[in-house]
C-alpha cells in the first residue's frame, strides 16, 4: 500500500514538519490560549496557601548543674538539634497546641462541584445568581466559641443551615432539627453535646458543614502542615515553618506549637534541677559525716601523741601531695571525654597518658618520702589529708546545692525564642506565574500534538505530487472557491461557476486542464471522456460541468452527458424538470439520440440528461445502444464527456471507461485517501485499463503541509444507492 511516500524512509523532514506547524499555527495559538485560560481556572479555584515561620535557639547548657569529680558526668545534658526536631513534632507538644487553638474544630462550607472554589473567591454577577443559595459565596464566615460532641460523634459532619440574620439549625444524623442563636450556647446533655456560634454572617439558606475530629487525626494533619529544620550546620538555631490557608490561623497555631515547646522545654529543666538537687541533698549529710569523723580522729591522735603541728616538711610534702592527686582527678575527667572522639595512639591522647605517668611517678616519690618520714609525722599527715578532702567535698556540695536552688527558682529552659511566629506576607501556592508558564508550555505542546496527529490522521490526498507517484499524470490542480461550493445545496438549480465567474483561479485551472486534455487525448479513438472519482464528495460533476462549459466557449461543440443513472443531477445546472428523459431512455431504445440531447442557454453546449433512474443501469449501459450513442456524438461533437458514478461504488465507470476514448480521476485534496485511489486504479487494471490522468480538485494551500507518512485501513465511507426522482 503506497501512502505518496517510501515507507522504509525513517528520517524526519524538518522543513516538513516546520511546515506542518506553521500551517496549523492558528490551532496551536487557540490551544495555548486555552492552556492558559485552564491554568488561569486553576488558580482561581484553587485557594492561596500561607506560610507563617518562627526562629528559635537551641541554648549549650554551661555545665551550672555539673556535680563535682565524678558526680559531674549526671547532670551532662547536651541536646541536640536532631532530637529537639523530633521533640517539637512529637504529640506531647502538638497535643497542647491543638487543645489551646481547638485545631481539632473543623468548619467547612457547601462549596459548589469543581468550581466550588472559584464561586467561592469572586463575584461573578450572572453566574452568581444562577448558583443556588447553598453554596458559598465571597465574604461568608463563621466562628465557634465551643464545641463539644460525644465520642460516637467524632469525625461526623454536623450541618449547619442559617435561618436567619443571627439563627442557624442543627441537622444531626437520625436526630430531630435543633434552632440555635448565635452567641448562646446550645446544649443537649443527654448527648453530651455542646455548641456556641460565636459569628455568623451569611444569608439565609448557607450551608454549612462542623466537625469535630479525634485528637490523633488532628495532631497528623497539624505535623503534616509542619516543617523544622536546623539553619546552617550545628548552629543550634530552627527554623520552624506551618503552612495553611489562613494567615492569622497560621500564626495563631505556629505561636501555641512554640510556646507549647518551650514550656515542655522549661519543665524538662525544671525536673532536671529537682533532680540534682535531690542528689546532693541525698550526698551531703554523709559528706558532713566523714567531715566530723576525719576531724575527731586527727584531733584524738593529737591529743594522744600531744602533736599540735605537722614539721615544716611534712606540710609541703602534704601540698604537693593534694595538689598532684587534685591534677590525676582532671586528667580523669579529660581522659573519658579525648576517648570519645580519639583512639590511644592519638597524639592528644598520648600527651594525656604521658602527663598521667609523670604525675603518677611523682606522687609515688612523694609517698616514699612520707615513707621515710617517722611514723607520728606519717600519721598526721594521713589525718589531716582526709580531713582536707571531706571539707572539700563537703563545702563543694554546698556551693552546688546553693547554685541548684537558685537555677530551680529561675529555670527558663535552654530554649530562646528568637523570632516569634508571624505569616509571611505573600502566599506559597499556587504559584501564579510558574503555573500560567506551564499552563502555556503544555498548551503549546498540546497545540503541537494536536496539529501533528490531525496531520497524520488526515488520510486525503496532499498535493499532485502523491497521484503522480502512484503513477497518474496529473492534468490540472483545481483551487478551492468557497463561492464555487453547492455540496450543501439540497434542492433548487444549481449555478455554473465557469459562467459566472469567468475570471476566477478555478476557471483558469479548467482552462489549463482543456489544453492537457487536448494533447492527451491526441490518440484517443474517440473523442469521448468518462469523469469518475472514488467517492460523491470528490467533485467530479463540478468539475464535468464546468470543463464543458469552459470547452464550449473556446468553441468546441461539446455534448455533456450524465451518465449517472442512480443520482444524476447535472440536470439542476441546467433547470431542467426531475421527470426529463435522457440517458436511461437513450439506453432502452425508447428514444433516439437526436430527441434526446438537448441544446442549453451555453453557446456550444449541448446536454442529455441522465432521465429516469431505471431499475438496472449496469445492464443498461451494456447495451449495444451505448456504443451507437458514442458513435453518434464522436461524429457531431469535438468533446463528449461522460459523468459517472463514483468507480468504487458501481461498476458503470468501468464500462464507459471500456467505451469511450479516454477516462480521468478527481481526486479531492484533503478528502480522497491514496489508498482509494490505489483501489480505483486496480478496479480498471482488472479490466485491462487504467485512467488517462488525473485531476487534484479542491485544492487549498491553507491546508496543504508535509507529512511524513501515513497508514491507513480501507473501507468505503458512503453508501451509494438508487434514488426515484
Amino acid at each position: 500500500m503506497s501512502n505518496g511516500m517510501d515507507i522504509n524512509d525513517d528520517e524526519i523532514d524538518l522543513g516538513q514538519l516546520l511546515s506542518t506547524l506553521w500551517q496549523g499555527r492558528w490551532r496551536i495559538a487557540v490551544v495555548t490560549v486555552v492552556g492558559i485560560a485552564l491554568a488561569a481556572v486553576n488558580i482561581a479555584n484553587t485557594n492561596p496557601t500561607y506560610q507563617a515561620d518562627a526562629l528559635l535557639q537551641l541554648e549549650e547548657r554551661t555545665g551550672t548543674l555539673a556535680l563535682p569529680s565524678s558526680l559531674s558526668e549526671l547532670t551532662d545534658d547536651d541536646p541536640r538539634s536532631v532530637t529537639e526536631i523530633e521533640i517539637l513534632r512529637s504529640r506531647m507538644v502538638l497535643g497542647r497546641a491543638v487543645a489551646d487553638q481547638n485545631l481539632d474544630w473543623r468548619i467547612g462550607p457547601e462549596l459548589l462541584p469543581v468550581f466550588g472554589t472559584l464561586f467561592a473567591r469572586y463575584h461573578i454577577p450572572l453566574i452568581d445568581e444562577i448558583i443556588p443559595a447553598r453554596f458559598m459565596r465571597p465574604g461568608d464566615r463563621i466562628a465557634l466559641a465551643n464545641l463539644v460532641v460525644p465520642p460516637g460523634m467524632l469525625n461526623e459532619g454536623i450541618s449547619l443551615i442559617v435561618t436567619g440574620e443571627d439563627t442557624y439549625q442543627l441537622v444531626f444524623l437520625d436526630h430531630p432539627e435543633l434552632e440555635g442563636r448565635v452567641g448562646e450556647q446550645m446544649n443537649i446533655p443527654e448527648m453530651g453535646f455542646s455548641i456556641t456560634v460565636a459569628e455568623l454572617a451569611a444569608p439565609v439558606g448557607r450551608r454549612f458543614t462542623i466537625s469535630q475530629i479525634d485528637e490523633r487525626r488532628a495532631i497528623n494533619a497539624l505535623r503534616n502542615r509542619m516543617s523544622v529544620s536546623e539553619v546552617g550546620r550545628a548552629s543550634g538555631i530552627l527554623e520552624v515553618r506551618l503552612t495553611g490557608t489562613d494567615r492569622t490561623q497560621n500564626a495563631r497555631a505556629l505561636n501555641a506549637i512554640v510556646l507549647s515547646y518551650q514550656a515542655q522545654n522549661v519543665s524538662r529543666s525544671a525536673a532536671e534541677a529537682e533532680n540534682s538537687l535531690s542528689f546532693i541533698r541525698g550526698q551531703l549529710p554523709q559528706a558532713e559525716q566523714n567531715l566530723r569523723d576525719a576531724e575527731a580522729a586527727i584531733n584524738e591522735f593529737r591529743q594522744q601523741q600531744v602533736t599540735v603541728d605537722l614539721t615544716v616538711e611534712t606540710e609541703t610534702i602534704l601540698g604537693q601531695v593534694t595538689r598532684i592527686e587534685t591534677e590525676l582527678a582532671d586528667l580523669e575527667r579529660r581522659e573519658g571525654e579525648i576517648a570519645e572522639r580519639f583512639t590511644p595512639a592519638h597524639p592528644t591522647y598520648r600527651q594525656l597518658l604521658d602527663e598521667r605517668e609523670r604525675l603518677d611517678s611523682r606522687l609515688a616519690d612523694l609517698r616514699g618520702q612520707i615513707g621515710e618520714l617517722p611514723e607520728t609525722q606519717q600519721q598526721i599527715l594521713n589525718l589531716t589529708r582526709e580531713v582536707e578532702l571531706a571539707q572539700r567535698i563537703y563545702t563543694e556540695l554546698l556551693t552546688r546545692a546553693q547554685e541548684v536552688e537558685v537555677l530551680r527558682a529561675s529555670t527558663i529552659g535552654n530554649v530562646r525564642v528568637v523570632d516569634e511566629a508571624s505569616s509571611t506576607p505573600n502566599k506559597l501556592a499556587p504559584r501564579t506565574s510558574r503555573i500560567l508558564a506551564l499552563g502555556m508550555v503544555l498548551g503549546l505542546f498540546a497545540g503541537f500534538g494536536l496539529v501533528l496527529v490531525a496531520n497524520w490522521l488526515r488520510k486525503g490526498v496532499q498535493d499532485a505530487a502523491e497521484l503522480e507517484k502512484l503513477g497518474l499524470p496529473v492534468f490540472a490542480t483545481i483551487n478551492y472557491e468557497r463561492s464555487a461550493d453547492t455540496a450543501g445545496r439540497r434542492k433548487g438549480n444549481l449555478p455554473i461557476h465557469a459562467v459566472e465567474s469567468k475570471d476566477s483561479l478555478t476557471i483558469e485551472a479548467l482552462r489549463s486542464l482543456r489544453t492537457s486534455l487536448h494533447f492527451g487525448m491526441l490518440d484517443a479513438v474517440t473523442p469521448t471522456l468518462t469523469v469518475t472519482s472514488s467517492d460523491p464528495e470528490a467533485g467530479k460533476s463540478f468539475l464535468s460541468v464546468n470543463l464543458a462549459v469552459v470547452m464550449a466557449q473556446s468553441g468546441k461543440r461539446v455534448c455533456l452527458i450524465d451518465a449517472d443513472l442512480r443520482r444524476g443531477q447535472l440536470r439542476r445546472h441546467f433547470n431542467l424538470p426531475r421527470n426529463s428523459t435522457g440517458l436511461a431512455e437513450v439506453l432502452a431504445g425508447d428514444l433516439s439520440c437526436e430527441t434526446a440531447i438537448v441544446q442549453v442557454p451555453q453557446e456550444n453546449l449541448f446536454f442529455l440528461p441522465s432521465g429516469r433512474h431505471p431499475p438496472n443501469p449496469s445492464e443498461l449501459l451494456m447495451r449495444a445502444e451505448l456504443s451507437h450513442l458514442i458513435a453518434y456524438c464522436a461524429e457531431h461533437f469535438d468533446l463528449t464527456i461522460f459523468d459517472t458514478a463514483p468507480v468504487l461504488a458501481v461498476t458503470d465507470p468501468v464500462i464507459l471507461a471500456r467505451s469511450t476514448g479516454a477516462s480521468i480521476f478527481v481526486a479531492r485534496h484533503d478528502k480522497t485517501p491514496l489508498d482509494e485511489v490505489e483501489a480505483a486504479q486496480k478496479t480498471l487494471e482488472a479490466v485491462g485499463l487504467k485512467f488517462s490522468g488525473a485531476v487534484l480538485n479542491g485544492f487549498d494551500p491553507t491546508k496543504a503541509g508535509g507529512r511524513n507518512g501515513y497508514g491507513y485501513g480501507y473501507g468505503y465511507r458512503y453508501e451509494y444507492k438508487q434514488r426515484d426522482q
